[in-house]
């Protein structure tokens, strides 16, 4: 009598995939015997004032009026706010030989990047200048750079 042709990892791959027909075969007929649920209240979903989901409706007695006019769909415009376009810095790096470095401003102590092409005056590290604020393609960078005297 010859043996069997099924290994034991093919047993075992075979009942692994009855077991799973099994019990998809069950959840179907749990679902067809299931009450069904098609009417909309039972579907519908509240967001409460806290912004979390819920299933009951929230409470007209915490319901706030809002006037139309009081809705601001912009950001609101700033009024006299003097704008100061030169800003100050100190130079943290330079590199001469490729000309770039960055300057480190002395109110936001951010790190802007600045290239030779915007130098007015030669700068070295250490140095204190003024500089405008622009747009670079990787963010902000500085122009116009001029020595502090």
């Amino acid at each position: 009598m010859g043996r069997s042709q099924e290994t034991y990892n093919k047993k075992e791959v075979k009942n692994k995939k009855d077991k799973k027909r099994k019990e998809k075969e069950e959840k179907r007929l749990a679902r067809r015997d299931a009450p069904k649920m098609n009417s909309f209240d039972d579907m519908i979903a509240y967001v409460d004032e806290n912004g979390m989901i819920s299933s009951t409706p929230p409470d007209e007695s915490k319901k706030m009026k809002i006037e139309l006019q009081n809705i601001e769909i912009s950001v609101p415009k700033s009024e006299n706010i003097p704008v100061d376009l030169t800003r100050k810095g100190k130079v943290s790096y330079y590199n001469s030989s490729k000309g770039y470095g960055f300057i480190r401003d002395s109110d936001t102590h951010e790190s802007i990047f600045v290239f030779v092409k915007n130098a007015l005056d030669p700068i070295e590290e250490g140095n204190l200048v003024s500089y405008e604020m622009g747009k670079g393609p990787k963010g902000p960078i500085a122009m116009n750079v001029k020595l502090i005297r």
